[in-house]
């Protein structure tokens, strides 16, 4: 849990609402032209009977660090991270929901942009949950929630002592576990499956999958390269593989 966490940003902020996240105090730019198109922040505010304040311009740049925040800002009381068993419940419920039987887990992803982007592609693919470890990782901190586009603010996310333990209890649960390495076998190649659901890791942009956490995975897969550039950024690889996983015949009814 981390206190004062700072939304910043139209759809990071929308969605931050729509998701019923704990919001003290909503504030809005007090000039009439920079609120245009915040109809629908302001009506879900009241609706959760949020605080409302109108700043100047230079008090959100304050609050928001001097990124780009629409005009608009959110301060949430706190972050609350799910457990591995919390995802793990999603995973049972998954046939009867939006959500398909999906983990993503990051291994070792410190760039906030890139972190906030996997989770993006997760939430769109309807993956039940993602996993961070608490070392070597970007935490759920404002800029992750804004590169997110408020994506976060609808995912389980659990935060990790030992990613490598997490793996191991996945699997435990019936859960398979596909780790992405540019020496893998081709995604293309690879029937993903598992009796319960299906867990991909990505590494981290510059090392990739950590040792013991690459000898843990159950299968190594690949985004084969045509062009002559070798590799891909974390998240578009992430986004690649994912969208391929759901298209599995475990996949939910919506899926």
């Amino acid at each position: 849990m981390e206190d004062n966490l700072i939304i910043y940003g139209r759809n990071a902020v929308l969605e931050t609402l729509r998701a019923n996240r704990p919001v003290n105090a909503l504030f809005v730019a007090n000039d009439v032209k920079a609120t245009k198109g915040l109809g629908e922040h302001i009506a879900a505010a009241k609706k959760a009977g949020v605080i409302i304040k109108a700043v100047t311009p230079g008090k959100l740049d304050e609050l928001s660090d001097g990124n780009r925040h629409g005009g608009i800002v959110a301060a949430l009381s706190a972050v609350e991270y799910a457990t591995v068993e919390d995802i793990l419940g999603c995973l049972d419920e998954s046939g009867s929901s939006t959500r398909v039987r999906g983990i993503l887990i990051a291994d070792g992803i410190e760039d906030p942009h890139n972190l906030g982007a996997l989770i993006r592609t997760a939430e769109a693919a309807g993956f039940c949950g993602v996993i961070i470890p608490k070392r070597r990782s970007a935490a759920v901190t404002s800029a992750v929630y804004a590169a997110s586009a408020g994506a976060a603010a609808h995912m389980k996310i659990a935060r990790v002592t030992n990613l490598t333990d997490a793996i191991k209890t996945l699997k435990d649960n019936g859960v398979w576990v596909y780790g992405a390495e540019s020496d893998g076998v081709a995604y293309t190649e690879v029937d993903f499956s598992g009796s319960r659901g299906v867990a991909l890791v990505i590494g981290s942009e510059g090392q990739g999958l950590s040792r013991l956490v690459r000898e843990n995975c159950d299968v190594i897969v690949s985004v084969p390269m045509f062009g002559e550039i070798n590799s891909l950024n974390a998240s578009v690889c992430g986004g690649v593989l994912m969208f391929s996983i759901i298209q599995g015949d475990w996949r939910s009814k919506k899926a």
